[in-house]
Formats: C-alpha cells, structure tokens, sequence
C-alpha cells in the first residue's frame, strides 16, 4: 500500500498499513482517519514515517522478546525510530496485535475493531512521548486514549 501524506494537517507524515494477521479484519480508511485525529489533537507538526503492522501472536511474541525482554504475547509494541539530532522529523514503526484485540474484547465485552482503535492510539501517544509507568502517567494516557477512541 502506498504510504498517505496527511490531508488534515500542516505535518506531512506518511502513514504505512501494513496487515500480517488474518484473525481481525483492518479498516484501512478508519486507522488512518484516527492516526490524522491524534496527530492534529497532538498538534504535531513534524514530518515522517509512521509504519503500522498488524500481526498474529506469535509474531508479535517474537519482538516482545527480543527488544523488551518479555515472555508472551502483547497487544501493541511503539517503536519510536527518530533520531534525537533530527528536529521536526517522526519515524515509528507500531506494531499490533489482531490476536490479542480478539482476546481482549472478549473479555472487556467490546469489539475488536474497538481494541485495534485503542492500540493505535496507544502506541501513537508513546511515540508522542506519553508514557504509563506511574499512577498519573497511566490516568494522563487513559483520558487521551478516551478522547480520540470514543
């Protein structure tokens, strides 16, 4: 698929789908749709690259271990590829899970297409910087994963 730039922003970020996984079905349209929402809520206005990947468990599995250190599978890996020399430039590569967005909405009694809708604003917002290692950093994620979810 050929790469986007935003239609709906001063930044000219190129956005790459790519879908690996044949448990979940991708709304290309939708993902991008959001991606732009987030950029523009986030007024982001760099230029760059941002790859989405969406994978099975064991694929997803593969990379949680090699670069977190983690036994298992995962919903969503950030991978934040910008060099910190380069001003106003964005290069990310997310990857997701269809597997574990199957599994999740199981058990929170919500879809996949919602879960997958979460995991790329929350992979999004950690390349943005935002992170959830404390109390106040999850609820700060929480409320704008809410905002551009719902």
């Amino acid at each position: 698929m050929n790469p986007a730039p935003s239609k709906y922003l001063r930044c000219k970020v190129k956005i790459t789908l790519q879908n690996r996984q044949k448990k979940v079905k991708i709304n290309h349209k939708k993902i991008k749709k959001l991606i732009f929402s987030v950029l523009k809520g986030e007024a982001v206005k760099e230029t760059g690259w941002i790859n989405i990947c969406f994978v099975d468990n064991p694929q997803i599995k593969k990379f949680n271990a090699k670069f977190l250190r983690i036994k298992g599978a995962t919903d969503v890996l950030a991978f934040n590829l910008t060099d910190k020399k380069e001003k106003n430039v964005i290069l990310a590569d997310i990857m997701i899970s269809g597997q574990e967005a199957l599994k999740q909405a199981h058990i929170y009694k919500t879809t996949p297409d919602y879960e997958l809708s979460l995991y790329v604003v929350h992979g999004l917002l950690h390349i943005l910087g935002f992170n959830d290692h404390t109390i106040r950093q999850i609820k700060l994620m929480r409320k704008k994963e809410n905002q551009y979810v719902h």
